[in-house]
């Protein structure tokens, strides 16, 4: 069986949830779901990131310590994602004992090779960012992100012999052995390199929330060196080789780390160089994807303008929620949305599109085939009047469509963008279109009043396509919206049918002629 493990950066606890963490996540729960349905052993890592400056002054403000007020943030996040129905494997905690645990192990190989020194260094500091930051980076004197200026700083610290492996990480980008996505991170990042970079501090000396160096207990681990460990922490890195082999050959393409763009350097420069300075392989493919802007401005407290996952789960659902954090923009590429944006989309794609088609369809084989799935064959004319009692409005040129090719043609092939380009935008359109396309005419046919006389002959066969259509376009769905196809397949009379795997359910024709339908509420009631 394939392994495939998945990570999300860990996420600072120092404030809420917010539609940013989501998306990564979300996105991170689309791709684990997708390979496990290929069959394949899937280990799915997301988690906290919690010592450091920012969030030891967020507790102070609250009134806590530092460990109450993460052991209430982690929480929180774990709180949302269960909403989000995110099916991880693992939350990893900085402050965790396996992870604290992992990171003095790692440290102290480090130094055991001659690859840590201590130094002085002075610069420039962004608590936001936890990170020391050049005067390129900075605009009109201010971290182009938190829009602050950054502290200078000066301490002695211990630090990473980076100047040692910068060539070889440089080598491994270039030829893609570390695949760097979209190509612009790539370039990016080789520029980055090319710019000229120094070894780097892995200590902070005036920090006292964070791990402590093994070997000088008056330094903290630097915040970025701790949190990049966890990547390898929660596979038991050190105590237990048998699960860290087994889901870190990251040689192999099965291994894929989701980021931010405003962390690249310590992901694609730093954390590569780390693992091959203790011959370990590094990742071999990291996706770096874009910013949230709401209405054209960067999300922020002071404006007001932060949406929360909880917000959108309250007004859309969760499947609402995960559908349109998914669909709106090119992964990799920053995203724009508005409460109007969400509203229209949720309507037009969800509400007047999925829902109406699903409802429209098992309303009509209540009506005219008393809640049983026909047979995938035409039946005789007076069998039919008999059945149903009057003639439907089925034009018989509309019947021909090779509905069943169309589907596998335009829809199975769908998800083939989720395994290298991460296009989950392109994949959903390509779903959604393509059922609009077949299921176009089943609106005009059921909306059109002019008596027809069609070929009864053709009837029950077209029914049968339409709901076992329906079965394929609940199975598609079911890595974005699991809630919402487990909804279809019960309403199908086929319960469990989410068990299934990719290669059984794309077949065509698993639905039991005779079987009864159960017509459900609106799967996604329109918003006003």
């Amino acid at each position: 069986m394939k392994k495939f493990y998945i990570t999300t950066p860990i996420y600072y606890v120092n404030d809420k949830p917010h539609i940013g963490h989501a998306y990564t996540t979300v996105a991170a729960d689309v791709i684990a779901r997708y390979h496990k349905l290929k069959e394949e052993k899937v280990f799915f890592l997301t988690g906290a990131d919690e010592h450091g400056t920012k969030v030891a002054e967020s507790a102070k403000k609250q009134g806590e310590n530092p460990q109450e007020f993460c052991n209430e943030m982690s929480q929180r996040f774990k709180d949302t994602w269960k909403k989000l129905n995110i099916s991880n494997n693992d939350f990893i905690r900085t402050t965790s004992k396996r992870h604290i645990k992992g990171v003095e192990k790692f440290l102290k190989e480090l130094k055991r090779k001659g690859l840590i020194y201590k130094g002085e260094y002075k610069g420039l500091y962004c608590i936001g960012c936890e990170k020391f930051i050049t005067e390129k980076e900075l605009v009109d004197g201010k971290c182009p992100i938190h829009q602050k200026r950054p502290e200078v700083i000066s301490e002695k610290n211990y630090f990473f012999k980076l100047s040692k492996y910068l060539d070889k990480v440089q080598k491994l980008i270039q030829n893609d052995e570390i695949e760097i996505l979209p190509k612009e991170r790539k370039n990016e990042t080789l520029g980055l390199i090319k710019q000229g970079l120094e070894d780097f501090s892995i200590s902070r000396e005036k920090v006292k929330w964070g791990i402590k160096i093994p070997w000088d207990d008056q330094q903290t681990v630097y915040v970025w060196i701790d949190a990049l460990l966890n990547y390898i922490t929660a596979l038991d890195y050190g105590d237990n080789q048998k699960k860290f082999k087994k889901f870190w050959p990251a040689d192999s393409p099965a291994v894929l780390q989701l980021l931010g763009k405003d962390i690249l350097k310590f992901h694609t420069i730093y954390w590569p160089a780390l693992l091959l300075a203790l011959n370990i392989k590094p990742p071999k493919k990291l996706f770096v994807h874009g910013y949230f802007t709401i209405s054209g401005r960067k999300m922020s407290k002071s404006l007001g303008n932060i949406i929360t996952p909880e917000e959108m789960i309250e007004k859309f659902g969760v499947d609402g929620t995960r559908y349109l954090l998914m669909s709106a923009a090119r992964f990799g590429q920053d995203a724009d949305v508005s409460w109007d944006w969400f509203k229209e989309k949720y309507n037009a794609d969800l509400a007047n599109g999925i829902g109406n088609t699903v409802n429209r369809v098992l309303t009509m084989v209540e009506k005219y085939f008393n809640g049983i799935i026909p047979e995938d064959k035409p039946i005789p004319m007076t069998l039919m009047k008999k059945t149903l009692g009057q003639p439907l409005k089925v034009k018989s040129k509309d019947t021909k469509l090779g509905l069943k090719d169309s589907i596998k043609k335009n829809i199975l092939t769908s998800w083939s963008v989720l395994d290298n380009l991460f296009h989950f935008d392109i994949c959903l359109g390509q779903i959604i279109e393509g059922f609009r396309e077949n299921f176009r005419q089943i609106d005009k046919d059921i909306s059109d009043e002019e008596p027809w006389n069609p070929r009864a002959d053709m009837t029950q066969k077209v029914f049968y396509s339409w709901l076992e259509s329906i079965r394929l376009l609940a199975f598609m769905l079911l890595p974005f919206m699991p809630e919402t196809s487990n909804k279809i397949f019960k309403q199908l009379g086929i319960p469990g049918e989410e068990k299934e795997t990719l290669a059984k359910a794309q077949k065509w024709g698993r639905l039991k002629p005779g079987a009864r339908i159960k017509k459900g509420k609106p799967l996604f009631p329109r918003i006003k």
